[in-house]
């Protein structure tokens, strides 16, 4: 597509005919729509201007080189806009230094589908990272970190947009307070993202919410009596298919009382970057990557082998059956016997 920057570096935005404009930029259509007269498609931008009369003029309270001014600030925050629209299909982490002022020597490409997790002892710098990418650094930020988006320096509009997030945080404490039904929050959500179809939209985040949840709630449950698991099973299912945000960040959820398992992948399949803070050995291995932060650095990138996602197996079977045990201990049931393999480890 052809960027207005080309026209503009060259000063040619002015001497196009205002039908062509419209073509390769239709969002011009709407500054012209605002003037009390309808230029012709045939006569260049600022002879459209130049031409307007006197009388005009004096009611607009404009002279013909202010409109052009306007008009060419216009198309230049609209493009800018246009620019924080398009999707997100990598992000790049360009290392900055440590605590102590050492590299990190790091240049990092994560893709939309990958989940990436982030381990680390407390205080290690996680969360600074986390905040980087979200801030989107360009050096100006203690780390001394750069991130790309597709390859490119983020735009100032993508940088400070309030509109245009490109995180989405799911953190393990998630409460809602207002006064609404599920249905009414996922239709208040849809609407602002003038969703299409809006019933099956809300329906199908209903559904996948409650296959997440360990408990079921239904379209007509309060949001403020969901529990914590279901409240973050609605989230995750609302992010995947309502969240324009391409990045999802997910802190600490291996307590969340949700099928884990089943939520990356449907954030996974909605193409969504995910970066994933756990100290949780199953959701570790679940990521295509480990990023190992220590002392204010990323110190490590480690890809999941075949034989780590083989004891992930093994590791996924014995939490279902320390879940059975949870379960059977709710249910007021004598914890006297055991299964087999939580007697002794099968991790190879």
């Amino acid at each position: 597509m052809l960027q207005l920057e080309e026209f503009a570096v060259q000063g040619q935005l002015g001497k196009i005919a205002v039908g062509e404009l419209v073509k390769l930029f239709p969002y011009a259509e709407d500054f012209f729509a605002a003037l009390p007269v309808t230029p012709n498609p045939q006569v260049s931008v600022n002879d459209f201007f130049l031409g307007l009369e006197d009388g005009l003029l004096e009611e607009l309270g404009q002279s013909s080189e202010d409109l052009i001014k306007q008009f060419n600030e216009f198309m230049r925050q609209m493009e800018q806009i246009r620019k924080v629209d398009e999707p997100v299909s990598s992000i790049t982490i360009i290392g900055g230094q440590d605590k102590d002022g050492m590299a990190e020597d790091v240049c990092l490409t994560i893709y939309a589908g990958e989940i990436v997790c982030i381990v680390g002892s407390t205080g290690s710098g996680k969360s600074r990272l986390l905040a980087d990418i979200e801030w989107l650094a360009q050096r100006d930020t203690p780390t001394g970190r750069k991130i790309l988006i597709n390859d490119q320096l983020p735009t100032a509009g993508r940088r400070y947009s309030i509109q245009h997030k490109l995180v989405a945080q799911l953190s393990q404490n998630m409460n809602f307070v207002m006064d609404l039904t599920v249905s009414e929050f996922l239709r208040m959500h849809a609407e602002s993202r003038m969703v299409r179809d809006l019933e099956t939209v809300v329906a199908n985040v209903i559904l996948q919410a409650n296959r997440l949840a360990g408990e079921q709630f239904s379209a007509e449950t309060p949001v403020t009596s969901l529990s914590g698991g279901q409240s973050r099973a609605l989230m995750i299912a609302d992010t995947a298919y309502l969240s324009a945000s391409p990045v999802v960040l997910i802190d600490e959820i291996e307590n969340a009382g949700i099928d884990r398992q089943s939520a990356l992948k449907l954030l996974v399949d909605k193409q969504k970057i995910v970066l994933m803070a756990t100290h949780d050995p199953i959701l570790a291995l679940m990521g295509d990557k480990r990023l190992v932060v220590n002392n204010g650095k990323i110190s490590k990138i480690l890809t999941t082998t075949d034989k780590e996602r083989r004891n992930l197996e093994i590791l996924e079977k014995l939490d279902r059956q320390l879940t059975d045990v949870r379960n059977a201990l709710r249910r007021g049931e004598n914890i006297d016997t055991l299964p087999e393999t939580l007697r002794g480890s099968e991790v190879i």
